[in-house]
């Protein structure tokens, strides 16, 4: 049986149905996932907006990426948490003027637990880092990615 490499490039495909002006229905696989505006904004708050949406992307690859490293550098992770607090330049939204970096800084707060020692968990946060496709994103956009570890140990 011949070794299958697999794709380094894969194609996503995704459709939205657009409702009204504010809310968004995108089928991604066999899931729909609503982006929406709040209620004050005329949307009907079925889910985050596009914006908050972005922020919530960040959030979900860094607990992912942040878990994969951990695995191959030997690294048990007890417990995790992530919050973010991103400033967001609106002028662009309203319309007022093109903004260059919408999200001039996002700063992480990742809370995790484990009886790994500092070499080991600077390993993990250097390959968080290198490998979250999300952040590299926000990064190279011109978004200050700042990331504060609260390391507790069992």
């Amino acid at each position: 049986m011949a070794n299958v490499q697999p794709k380094t490039v894969v194609t996503m495909a995704m459709a939205g149905d657009c409702p009204s002006h504010a809310r968004t229905d995108i089928s991604v696989r066999d899931l729909v996932v609503s982006v929406d505006e709040p209620l004050e904004r005329g949307g009907t708050n079925a889910g985050p907006s596009p914006t908050e949406t972005m922020i919530v992307a960040l959030i979900g690859c860094t607990n992912v990426i942040a878990r994969r490293v951990a695995e191959k550098t030997g690294v048990e992770i007890q417990d995790m948490a992530v919050k973010a607090e991103a400033q967001f330049d609106r002028r662009g939204v309203t319309l007022t003027e093109e903004v260059a970096v919408p999200f001039p800084e996002v700063v992480l707060t990742i809370d995790l637990t484990t009886g790994a020692d500092d070499a080991a968990m600077e390993t993990v946060k250097m390959d968080l880092e290198k490998y979250c496709p999300v952040s590299k994103v926000f990064s190279e956009a011109g978004t200050n990615v700042i990331t504060n570890w609260n390391i507790s140990r069992p």
